[in-house]
């Protein structure tokens, strides 16, 4: 990849709620683009850490003990191990870096799984 990617124009190919979009790949890690809405599932990811950056909206991080709210321009980066659980009351856009192997529920699975995010 050696062309600027225009995220907005990436954002705009899809209207899916925690479908992750694959769109550049480096050194063994994923960067990909997501729109959240409503509750994710509970889960962790237990050989890698996870870096989520909002690019538009409000993002609440929920662990089992607080909760933390990003918001445009911030990012966060969950470590690995760490049980968390993303909210968003209203349409979220973010930014997520992480290694290739990462699957988005980690380890609680199920029906929101994505295994091989489609590239945009």
């Amino acid at each position: 990849m050696t062309q600027p990617v225009r995220l907005a124009d990436k954002l705009a190919a899809f209207s899916e709620h925690w479908q992750p979009k694959l769109i550049a790949e480096l050194n063994g890690q994923h960067v990909k683009l997501a729109k959240l809405q409503g509750e994710f599932v509970w889960h962790a990811h237990e050989q890698e850490d996870e870096l989520f950056l909002v690019l538009h909206g409000e993002l609440v991080m929920e662990y089992r003990d607080r909760s933390v709210t990003l918001r445009e321009g911030e990012l966060l980066v969950v470590p690995r191990g760490v049980e968390h659980r993303p909210v968003a009351e209203r349409e979220v856009h973010v930014l997520l870096f992480e290694p290739a192997s990462t699957v988005n529920t980690g380890t609680a699975g199920g029906p929101r799984t994505v295994e091989d995010p489609e590239r945009l």
